[in-house]
């Protein structure tokens, strides 16, 4: 079975990564791989066609100057495609880029798979014909996203949120403590303002003065900050004029365990709000956007919630403090509520938990699920 693997940023090389791994322990030496990837990839056994590198490009102004080169990568991709003429195409999250190379194709005798539904239930929901026209089945992330696509004529399998087999549920709290020289009764915050450095600089403000806040009626308050290398400075540089002890960890064994060590967090919208269910840490959820971003999401969103454990159980079950809401004031009383009321603390604990049981938790990991459903499609399973 020759598939070929197109991954444009580290979630997606992470997905594929494990992809990858799952069809080699489904098929043994009975599988290859071409395409284009990262370090997970790579360390599968991928040999990229060029660096994935030059795909993570996001928005308008950083896109244009390199429109160009992306155009040329995506005709390479194209043209390997036709010239090695693999079993199946398994494109990976980066939507735009996937688009643009099977668009290429001059051929439609090969498989070609979307892995990571893109949120038409959200906001521009006509991009489902898009996807329809352009790919012939769909792996989704989340359950309620298959009927939106086979509504539309597009083959979608749920298979599972790739954060079930991420480890964000093996933190270990006390040993994290231990290392810190912090006490078993301190209130321990999880700070989590983002990935991008655009984020981090709309959220680290607010955050940070919402956990002075609380910090002033709790002496003994320490602050972890899992954050990651290319914004570890300016988190640092942020955190030297707080008020109150922080904590600043890197890597993923030490996100984990600084996690597990926390009382409740204050995070950005995004997957890392699934990575706090796993490790059972309520959380308030705040942030931000530039107002003519904001005017546009307002007039095209179409869910009630930005969260995705509220939309998971389909209410307010985490605190959503956004745009203007999202002030220190209301950050600190949502975090002081959930640290004082018994009742709503509960309440987030068990949302957090069937958030999760509904993304997969329950029978094989979501790359198994994904390896599984690609032998079927493709008809080289082992078992038939």
């Amino acid at each position: 079975m020759h598939v070929f693997l197109i991954a444009g940023e580290p979630s997606g090389d992470l997905i594929g990564g494990r992809l990858m791994a799952a069809l080699r322990d489904r098929l043994g030496d009975r599988v290859r791989f071409t395409g284009i990837g990262g370090p997970q990839m790579t360390e599968q056994g991928l040999e990229s066609l060029f660096p994935y590198s030059e795909l993570a490009v996001m928005g308008v102004f950083e896109v244009l100057p390199k429109a160009r080169s992306l155009l040329g990568r995506m005709r390479i991709a194209a043209r390997a495609i036709e010239r090695v003429q693999p079993d199946v195409l398994v494109t990976i999250d980066s939507p735009a880029f996937a688009f643009g190379v099977v668009r290429r194709l001059r051929s439609r005798n090969i498989p070609r798979v979307h892995y990571v539904a893109p949120t038409v239930w959200a906001w521009r929901p006509w991009r489902v014909h898009k996807f329809r026209r352009a790919f012939d089945h769909m792996l989704a992330l989340l359950p309620f996203e298959p009927p939106y696509f086979e509504k539309a004529g597009l083959s979608c399998k749920f298979v599972g949120h790739p954060v079930i087999e991420g480890g964000a549920d093996k933190g270990d709290g006390v040993a994290f403590r231990a290392q810190h020289e912090i006490d078993a009764k301190t209130t321990v915050v999880c700070v989590l303002p983002g990935s991008r450095g655009g984020e981090v600089k709309r959220l680290l403000a607010p955050f940070g003065g919402a956990v002075a806040r609380l910090a002033a009626r709790r002496s003994d308050l320490v602050a972890v900050v899992p954050t990651l290398p290319h914004i570890a400075s300016q988190v640092r540089m942020a955190a030297e004029a707080w008020p109150f002890r922080a904590i600043i960890v890197e890597g993923t064994t030490a996100r984990f365990d600084a996690m597990a060590a926390s009382d409740v967090a204050i995070a950005a919208s995004g997957t890392v709000a699934l990575e706090l269910a796993m490790a059972r840490v309520p959380t308030v959820i705040g942030y931000k956007v530039a107002p003519v971003t904001a005017l546009v999401l307002r007039r095209m969103m179409r869910v009630r919630f930005v969260s995705l454990v509220n939309l998971l159980v389909s209410r307010a079950a985490l605190p959503e403090l956004l745009q203007d809401k999202c002030r220190p004031k209301a950050l600190a009383e949502a975090l002081e509520t959930m640290l004082s009321v018994p009742s709503r603390r509960q309440d987030a604990l068990e949302a957090q938990a069937e958030a999760v049981r509904a993304l997969g938790l329950a029978g094989p990991l979501p790359s198994e699920r994904a390896a599984a459903t690609l032998c079927a499609l493709v008809g080289s399973d082992r078992e038939g």
